[in-house]
């Protein structure tokens, strides 16, 4: 049936009010996930795999994580959550929560959203998370930030590459696909 609203011809239009959350992290057997404000390791697969999961998408993170960065990540919509509301950088979206961040994505019509970081971002949305796409560092490392331990009950492994160190890559490592168990 016709809605009557004229800006549409006559008819409703569905918006995309549901996407997948996707958490994209890599972490060491002890969950580090950085120290002092960077990644205490160099994977270029890693990087690599984070470019290709989220080229032309978009990435939600925190405050630190973009300074530790310290520009925006192209070909991506990059969205900053900071509370600082005076605090901005050219070529970023700055949401001051995580709903108005994912709210903002979900507006440009994104299917699937990127949180990548910090460690306090991942603790306050791991339980909005359908999706970990974790880079899995096998050695204990010494960090300040963490990523929360994977509960078992509420996801399970879907997928699991595994590499061996080489000369580019100091550490053994596994790209794991976890999803979330349905209710």
């Amino acid at each position: 049936m016709p809605s009557g609203d004229k800006s549409t011809g006559g008819y409703l239009v569905l918006l995309n009010v549901f996407c997948m959350i996707a958490h994209l992290v890599a972490a060491a057997e002890n969950n580090v996930i950085g120290n002092g404000g960077k990644l205490p390791w160099h994977l270029p697969n890693d990087l690599k795999y984070f470019k290709s999961l989220t080229w032309g998408g978009v990435v939600i993170m925190g405050r630190k994580t973009y300074e530790s960065v310290n520009k925006p990540l192209p070909g991506r919509l990059n969205i900053v959550i900071t509370t600082n509301l005076d605090w901005k950088a050219e070529g970023v979206v700055r949401c001051s929560s995580i709903d108005e961040a994912i709210q903002y994505a979900r507006d440009e019509q994104f299917k699937e959203i990127f949180v990548i970081g910090g460690g306090e971002i991942f603790n306050q949305t791991i339980h909005l998370a359908d999706t970990i796409y974790l880079t899995r560092i096998h050695a204990e490392i010494f960090g300040d930030a963490h990523y929360p331990a994977i509960d078992e009950s509420l996801f399970f492994k879907i997928a699991q590459e595994d590499y061996q160190m080489d000369e580019k890559h100091a550490f053994p490592y596994s790209f794991e696909t976890w999803k979330r168990k349905s209710a």
